[in-house]
């Protein structure tokens, strides 16, 4: 179907699987003859792809609609969607609540949206949200960067985690087969991108979805065979993957980062609490002790790789003391970075009608003094790349500073320093860092 020039804007909250599905549904739009719009009020077709992680990203998604929902009343002919995982949950009561709403999308239909677009441009109110096999993904994403670029491996989860609301909004495991991937990388060196980041709500269960096994009983494809077979995708420089779960992460996985050049020594690992009690309520299936003895494994083979988590405070029922041993993974381990937040109880959850819920004081003071030491530790981890040579691959211009282009290293340590973004960009090129902040570097670049 073809448009009259019409525009588009899509906002993206949550995470990197959100912001990919993004860009894919952006390429569908584009390819049936819309155009990027950076103003929501210019376009004619707006689209909220949700995250319902957290209740913050949810309310933000209700207001920006509620203006948007005034809009349609003086300009019926205006498209809004709401896509991903609010959506997912939500479904039919969305447009009861926002009865201007056009289209209610889950996230495993984010390469359908052409289709669903059909019916309601013929005057259909849609709501796409049962659970689906997803086809293989012929798609073009539309990609915010020129340099480096998601590729979907896995969609959904399997885990039963009692915070987290993502098995029920983005469905059962179902990997991808390793040709497709492998084709869709070699698509994308082609293009000129550097850099792929392979992602999966849980990517260590890659592949066990998929048929065979090897005489040991051993899975035929896991995320180890996988790098292996991709690896040497022409044009792809690196590639990094996310996000692990330690109950599945392996030895071998470890090897394979270290002995696949292309393979960026940076571990995504979350360990969401450091106590083992509320581990095991969070059903997380480890304990803290084999968490720490992957890290361990991890810096044994690779001393300078760059580890990074995610960390929850304020779980149901957790106690000072209970706190202070993620407080003393956090002092223990010293991560690159952290991503933290505060429980947020979720709809649909275990844990959320548990009535042990701490109160939003307790939390926020936990959140911070956490916050405080994670700041700290990233600092004493950026020492080590004073005065030293780093590997930047140059992605953009310097915002803040149009003199300066910004990178990363291979750890994923965000790096600035002086040059022409013309002449850079999409390069790796040596920086030597003379100035460190908890989570940036500055440098200058060296032949």
């Amino acid at each position: 179907m073809t448009t009259k020039s019409r525009n588009y804007h899509i906002q993206t909250f949550g995470c990197q699987m959100n912001k990919a599905d993004s860009e894919r549904m952006a390429g569908i739009l584009e390819n049936m003859g819309f155009q990027w719009s950076e103003d929501p009020n210019n376009a004619d077709l707006i689209l909220y792809n949700t995250c319902t992680i957290r209740d913050l990203a949810e309310q933000k998604v209700y207001s920006y609609l509620g203006r948007q929902a005034k809009r349609k009343q003086k300009q019926p002919d205006l498209t809004l969607i709401v896509a991903g995982c609010v959506a997912q949950q939500e479904g039919e009561q969305l447009l009861r609540r926002v009865p201007e709403l056009d289209l209610v999308m889950g996230p495993q239909y984010a390469n359908r949206l052409e289709d669903l677009l059909e019916q309601v441009f013929a005057g259909s109110q849609v709501v796409a949200t049962d659970p689906v096999q997803i086809f293989e993904d012929i798609t073009k994403p539309r990609r915010d960067s020129e340099v480096t670029a998601w590729v979907n491996v896995i969609y959904g989860c399997n885990e039963r985690c009692t915070y987290c609301v993502v098995p029920s909004v983005r469905g059962v495991e179902q990997s991808r087969t390793p040709d497709a991937i492998k084709a869709e990388m070699i698509e994308l060196g082609k293009q000129g991108y550097k850099e792929i980041t392979l992602l999966g709500q849980n990517i260590d269960a890659y592949g066990r979805d998929l048929p065979g096994v090897t005489e040991t009983g051993r899975h035929l494809h896991t995320l180890t065979d996988l790098l292996y077979h991709v690896h040497d995708s022409e044009g792809v420089e690196r590639i990094r993957f996310a996000t692990s779960h330690p109950r599945y992460f392996t030895e071998r996985l470890i090897t394979a980062c270290h002995d696949l050049p292309k393979v960026c020594e940076h571990f995504h690992i979350p360990f969401q609490s450091g106590d083992n009690d509320i581990l095991k309520e969070m059903k997380r299936g480890y304990t803290i002790e084999k968490y720490r003895s992957i890290i361990d494994k991890i810096r044994n083979c690779m001393p300078d790789a760059s580890i990074t988590a995610d960390a929850i405070v304020g779980f149901p029922g957790e106690t000072e003391a209970q706190f202070e041993n993620t407080l003393k993974v956090v002092e223990d381990i010293g991560f690159d970075l952290l991503n933290t937040a505060a429980y947020s109880p979720r709809p649909g959850t275990p844990a959320s009608v548990w009535d042990n819920q701490l109160s939003e004081e307790v939390k926020g003071d936990r959140l911070q003094r956490l916050n405080h030491l994670v700041s700290q530790k990233a600092m004493e981890r950026s020492q080590r790349y004073l005065g030293r040579v780093e590997e930047v691959l140059v992605e953009q211009v310097n915002g803040k500073d149009t003199t300066q282009v910004m990178g990363r290293t291979n750890g994923n340590r965000l790096t600035f320093f002086a040059g022409d973004i013309d002449n850079l960009k999409g390069k790796i090129v040596k920086v030597k860092i003379n100035e460190i902040r908890a989570f940036s570097l500055t440098g200058e670049m060296v032949n």
